[in-house]
């Protein structure tokens, strides 16, 4: 049976999977998996936000990351 910490960090994960997807992010776990190890680094979220935004390809619609992530910070 693993850790109990191992299995929170897992559903942790998945939900913050489930989340980036429904905002449509298009961030895959492994990428989000990163970007969370980073936080808990202590890395800037809002610095890692920029740089998903500049190093993301242009977006075809109007539902975007850019988009998702500038209406929440300005809520």
């Amino acid at each position: 049976m693993e850790p109990e910490a191992t299995r929170n960090a897992k559903e942790s994960l998945e939900l913050a999977f489930k989340m980036s997807q429904i905002l449509d992010t298009g961030l895959d776990r492994h990428t989000l998996s990163l970007l969370v190890a980073l936080c808990d680094r202590g890395v800037n979220p809002e610095a890692l936000a920029a740089l998903v935004r500049e190093l993301s390809p242009p977006a075809t619609n109007s539902t975007n990351s850019s988009s998702v992530f500038s209406n929440i910070h300005q809520s």
